[in-house]
């Protein structure tokens, strides 16, 4: 599947309408082409390294070189005394996960990759959040509205989960699943334009 706006200058790697709206907001020029990977974690992987790959991964896997656009791939994750929170298999794995942030700070890891045929470029964004404390009736309340079941660390901070963040340092936009600032740093590096169609 791929959609477009007019004249794409780059193909983002990710069916996600929240990245979308993100390069939306800066003014980008784009098409959207889905990259399925396993996302697996690989043995004693650290989660930095582990978000780098998989970004690098699924913009390499979406790159046609009959169509050479630039492509942008980019990944989130959830990290809690060193353990990654991917996306939660049901609803007690998402109780659970939303349990162990409760009242505490966790780490959210952004990575974002360019590859154009010839070049890989990657960033990092590093963002602590803050989670309120929350019970079980409140987590399985948040289950049943469907948002936490493709969220990593079973929560969207852009969504319904907005209620349990307290506080965060570093970037939003990384937490929501593309950080502008390296995001921006990527374009320029491949002389992509960015605020060309802001609103």
């Amino acid at each position: 599947m791929l959609t477009a706006s007019a004249a794409p200058e780059f193909v983002l790697a990710s069916a996600s309408p929240r990245r979308a709206e993100l390069l939306q907001q800066i003014g980008t020029a784009f098409c959207q082409r889905p990259a399925d990977i396993d996302e697996t974690p690989r043995r004693d992987e650290h989660p930095e390294e582990y978000v780098l790959r998989l970004a690098q991964e699924k913009a390499l896997a979406a790159f046609d070189p009959d169509n050479p656009l630039p492509v942008l791939g980019s990944d989130t994750t959830v990290v809690l005394d060193g353990v990654v929170l991917g996306k939660p298999r049901d609803e007690d794995d998402a109780v659970a996960m939303l349990m162990a942030l409760s009242g505490r700070w966790h780490r959210v890891l952004t990575a974002v990759a360019m590859v154009n045929g010839h070049e890989v470029a990657t960033r990092m964004s590093k963002t602590e959040v803050s989670f309120a404390e929350l019970d079980e009736p409140l987590c399985r309340r948040y289950w049943a509205t469907g948002e936490p079941a493709d969220k990593a660390g079973a929560y969207a901070i852009q969504g319904l989960g907005a209620v349990f963040v307290r506080e965060i340092s570093g970037s939003y936009s990384g937490v929501v699943g593309l950080p502008l600032a390296e995001t921006r740093e990527l374009l320029d590096l491949f002389n992509i334009r960015y605020w060309k169609q802001a609103r």
